[in-house]
């Protein structure tokens, strides 16, 4: 009976601390969660690309060139990268003792700028205008155009990635220090980089730009 007795207490003591250390757990999970995700401003790089604008517009006779005007131009994008910290949950983040692994999302471009006033045409090698041809507004709005969609076709091998992922990690690893942690490993999900979708069609042909 005694034996009885003190096996069941001793299992129900063993629940306790059980449900206390996985209790505690789970809220110092939430806690390192809710950190992480007010910091979102903290984890964001940006990059400022530099793009030369070059094309030209055809005049044809009877299928044959007659004239061809050209137009070169300098612009840069600002594109801003960063994680979107509302993805996180607690079964991302591992904690023993002082010790926090951090499995974070996928880096994403979230601001994308390709503004007008960072364009300044080349007057000395454009020749916007000759014989009965005539580089206009809309030519060069084409040219910027096709510009912008060639940086987005490729910010995936332009090494934003691997940037972004090595500011979010000294970010994070100062972050999660200061909360107490001797060891901080952080990986991220995927190595691709998340690009929003847009519509830039072409809508003007015998324009070409390299």
């Amino acid at each position: 009976m005694i034996g009885s007795f003190t096996y069941r207490f001793i299992c129900h003591v063993c629940y306790c601390v059980c449900l206390i250390f996985f209790s505690c757990n789970r809220d110092e999970r939430a806690l390192v969660v809710g950190k992480i995700q007010l910091a979102s401003d903290l984890s964001t790089t940006e990059f400022v690309i530099d793009k030369v604008v070059f094309g030209t517009k055809t005049k044809k006779l009877l299928l044959i060139n007659i004239s061809e005007a050209q137009f070169l131009a300098y612009s840069k994008a600002t594109v801003k990268t960063g994680v979107d910290l509302s993805k996180i949950s607690p079964e991302d983040i591992l904690i023993d003792r002082n010790k926090i692994e951090l499995r974070l999302p996928a880096i994403e471009v979230i601001n994308f700028s390709y503004p007008p006033s960072s364009f300044v045409e080349d007057t000395l090698v454009s020749d916007t205008r000759s014989f009965l041809n005539k580089i206009n507004i809309r030519d060069q709005e084409e040219f910027f155009r096709l510009a912008e969609l060639d940086i987005r076709s490729n910010l995936q091998y332009m090494g934003l990635v691997k940037t972004s992922q090595d500011h979010t990690r000294k970010m994070f690893k100062v972050l999660l220090s200061s909360l107490g942690y001797k060891e901080v490993y952080i990986s991220f999900k995927s190595d691709e980089l998340l690009i929003p979708q847009v519509n830039l069609l072409a809508d003007q042909d015998q324009i070409v730009s390299p």
